[in-house]
């Protein structure tokens, strides 16, 4: 999730500072953010035109409000849909794994379900709070995409039983860096 547009969004909602926007999103996602990544957030998006300072509280805190494109970026966003494309590095690093002689790719399998294994255990020790529904919101989509994870990698073991490893290509792009001279 974007930090960035969820403390738009936040913002889009009232006036606030620094501080007061990374308890917010705390608060809202269950996810945790470093209150310097909020500030640096803040700066940026005043370059970008998105916000603009609000005065200073009694406590002498900048507050931030949006400007007019930062609510409707905000406004944007949240009704956007978005798919998790782009690059998967376990996805990389498995296919990778299995064109290469002497990997071993059942231990990168095994490490990977491992590791999944293990943040499902992790999330089902967390303790359901009642008021927490953000939170739970978060830790369900989180289970599901582990649980998810670990479909795929059953599929992935049936699918590196059909792989063979192969030697680098003889065929040499045109182009690449010229040898660095030794005088």
């Amino acid at each position: 999730m974007s930090v960035r547009q969820s403390l738009l969004a936040i913002l889009d909602r009232g006036v606030c500072y620094g501080s007061q926007l990374r308890a917010e999103y705390e608060r809202r996602t269950g996810a945790s953010v470093n209150v310097g990544q909020v500030y640096t957030t803040l700066e940026r998006l005043e370059r970008d035109g998105l916000v603009e300072g609000a005065g200073v509280d009694d406590e002498a805190r900048v507050l931030w409000r949006p400007t007019a494109a930062g609510r409707i970026e905000a406004r944007t966003w949240l009704t956007t849909a978005s798919l998790a494309e782009g690059r998967d590095d376990v996805a990389l690093k498995i296919a990778l794994a299995v064109t290469l002689p002497g990997a071993d790719v059942d231990a990168v399998l095994s490490a990977q379900r491992s590791a999944v294994r293990s943040a499902l255990g992790v999330l089902d020790d967390e303790v359901d709070d009642a008021d927490a529904v953000p939170a739970a919101i978060v830790r369900a989509a989180r289970r599901a995409k582990l649980e998810a994870d670990l479909r795929w990698l059953d599929e992935v073991e049936r699918l590196t039983a059909l792989a063979e490893p192969f030697a680098l290509s003889d065929e040499r792009p045109r182009r690449g860096r010229p040898a660095r001279s030794t005088v």
